[in-house]
């Protein structure tokens, strides 16, 4: 590849990671090895044994902007069958070129993850919650 080509591609709006990837990954909002406390303790990366759910509210899995599970509990009529982190990156892995979100919203805390690369769910926002 020549300079001139190379120069081109660089200069373009999606990064190596992102054709590579198939979606932009957003920048982490914490230091990812630090534990934070808005409303319970929570970590920048996910844990994979961390359930998809909250106490009150609801969560989300989503593939590109669309729901692929849903947590209400309002609706859950069991809150020891949701989801876990390891079982959406079970499935994200399978179908890796797109973007994977998991969205946790409760009353005082809201918190919002992607999927960047195997066992890595990083936050990228959080907010008050609905309350």
């Amino acid at each position: 590849m020549s300079a001139i080509n190379l120069a081109i591609k660089l200069e373009s709006s999606q990064s190596a990671f992102d054709t590579k990837s198939g979606y932009k990954p957003l920048p982490c909002v914490g230091d990812r090895k630090g534990k934070y406390s808005f409303c319970g303790y929570h970590q920048a990366i996910l844990p994979m044994d961390e359930e998809i759910a909250v106490g009150f509210g609801y969560a989300l899995l989503t593939k590109n902007n669309e729901r692929v599970y849903l947590y209400d509990e309002m609706t859950a009529p069991d809150y020891n069958n949701c989801m876990t982190v390891a079982q959406a990156e079970e499935i994200a892995a399978a179908d890796s070129k797109h973007d994977w979100r998991i969205h946790l919203i409760a009353p005082l805390s809201e918190r919002h993850y992607q999927r960047q690369g195997k066992r890595n769910w990083i936050l990228y926002e959080t907010g008050a919650g609905f309350a």
